[in-house]
């Protein structure tokens, strides 16, 4: 019984925090959990909206948003690694440095924006016709063509500024303020969800827009986003210095410029290879119908809902570790994360549990046919099943990252889609007749195997390294 005990005296001191340490975690991540859970509640109401016009509009905003999911992983690439930065620099009470670091993220973020909006417009018939192929409960592929396209052509209008608005709020987040980022968000996806209702279904008067509707909605919520954002900032610049004279000149100390683009180019290659990889698993699914698309849809929306706890822990140890690095605190800093990540994968797996309750009736409420239905609680079955894996990958991801192991981060996330998950996901898709209920779960797990890796990583405790000692960075 007393060895019993000291192992779980073990266990408790090693990745069970304090009060002190849950309460910091729950200051960070509360508001992130909330902003984000707000954003996919309504996503999921949106969703639902959209999947009341028909199985083929919901496939042609799916569609679409597979490309707008790499834009907005493109744009999370690009200010990572000036992210990084701001933590420590934050950490050290370097206001210079803050503020080379924002100006960064400015002249990258907003030239990734500009390239990827015309990225877009460009070739946006090639993208959205990979996800479309004949199959014998095909739908109507002229109509999600046509309705991707009219979606498409209105959410590029919100694109600059929704990479603008991330500027802000990941700045205000890694300089301590993570509750105006949350007010943000939810007005932007209050306002989003209320003009969905008038202008997707023609209420209080208006035209009845459909998904073109929809993307109008979105746009205007990314505006009010961005405002709130700005405002705010630049009212409190008393508290966030390093706003003042931040757009009086473009000067970035050559040093310091060069260490975030060095950082910066492998973190921005890694979302967008990522995402791609992701999108293209994706595409592999749609091989086997347009059935799949639409439950595909319906999976990953109520899947990205319940991930919102794990995430915002995540995103927590990149701030939490972060900070901690920067002040110099090595061993506090490994002592932190390793809990955060045990409650990573606690949490994980809890809200892997009521996704697997979920399954039973949340399809039925789309208006689509029963086969997709069917699909989208399995499909929800399996990716439950994969989330505990999915928290701990997300939670070594920003541990690796906060101490600016970029390549190996390139090569843990980007690297391994591609060189693992990718091929399995091609052969089974194009070169056997597995259906999906055998090609899914095959894919799914081939990611979760990650973890494997990760834990590797993790392990040797080599990412732990303090980035913002050296003054030569600021001349």
């Amino acid at each position: 019984m007393s060895l019993l005990k000291q192992k779980f005296t073990f266990f408790k001191q090693k990745y069970i925090g304090d009060r002190d340490f849950y309460k910091l975690v729950f200051k960070i991540s509360i508001p992130m959990m909330i902003q984000n859970g707000i954003t996919n509640l309504v996503s999921l109401l949106d969703n639902v909206m959209v999947g009341r016009l028909g199985t083929e509009a919901m496939s042609g905003i799916s569609i679409v948003n597979q490309f707008i999911f790499i834009f907005n992983l493109l744009i999370f690439g690009s200010l990572a690694a000036a992210g990084i930065y701001m933590a420590q620099f934050h950490g050290s009470n370097d206001t210079d440095g803050l503020r080379y670091s924002f100006r960064f993220k400015l002249l990258i973020t907003v030239s990734a924006a500009v390239i990827g909006t015309v990225v877009l417009f460009a070739f946006h018939g090639t993208f959205i016709n990979m996800f479309l192929h004949d199959s014998e409960s095909a739908g109507d592929l002229a109509l999600t063509y046509s309705l991707g396209k009219e979606y498409l052509f209105v959410m590029l209008v919100g694109l600059i500024p929704y990479a603008v608005s991330q500027i802000y709020a990941s700045s205000l987040r890694e300089t301590g303020e993570v509750v105006v980022p949350m007010i943000s968000s939810v007005a932007a996806v209050v306002t989003n969800f209320i003009l969905n209702l008038i202008l997707i279904f023609g209420y209080l008067g208006f035209p009845r827009l459909g998904v073109k509707g929809a993307a109008i909605a979105t746009v205007i919520s990314r505006f009010a986003e961005l405002f709130i954002l700005v405002i705010y900032a630049h009212v409190k610049t008393n508290r966030f210095a390093y706003l003042k004279g931040a757009y009086s000149s473009i000067k970035i100390p050559r040093g310091l410029f060069k260490v975030i683009f060095i950082k910066g180019i492998p973190l921005m290659l890694n979302e967008f290879f990522w995402g791609m990889a992701m999108t293209m698993r994706n595409q592999c699914y749609s091989t086997r119908g347009l059935d799949v698309v639409a439950a595909l849809n319906i999976s990953t929306t109520i899947f990205n809902l319940f991930s919102v706890v794990y995430m915002a822990i995540g995103s927590s140890v990149a701030i939490i570790v972060g900070n901690l690095l920067g002040s110099g605190e090595i061993d506090e800093a490994k002592d932190k994360d390793r809990k955060l990540i045990a409650f990573s994968i606690l949490s994980g797996t809890i809200l892997a549990s009521l996704m697997l309750i979920s399954s039973i009736f949340f399809p039925s409420v789309y208006k689509t046919s029963a086969q997709v239905r069917s699909l989208a609680s399995y499909m929800m079955i399996v990716s439950g099943l994969t989330m505990p894996f999915a928290a701990f990958a997300n939670a070594a991801y920003f541990t690796i990252r906060s101490g600016g192991k970029v390549l190996i981060t390139l090569i843990f996330d980007s690297f391994y889609m591609w060189s693992v998950v990718m091929p399995i996901s091609i052969i089974f898709a194009y070169f056997t007749n597995v259906n999906i209920f055998i090609l899914f779960p095959i894919c799914q797990v081939s990611d979760a195997l990650k973890s494997i890796f990760g834990l590797i990583l993790l392990k040797k405790g080599t990412w732990a390294n303090v980035l913002v000692t050296d003054e030569s960075l600021k001349r």
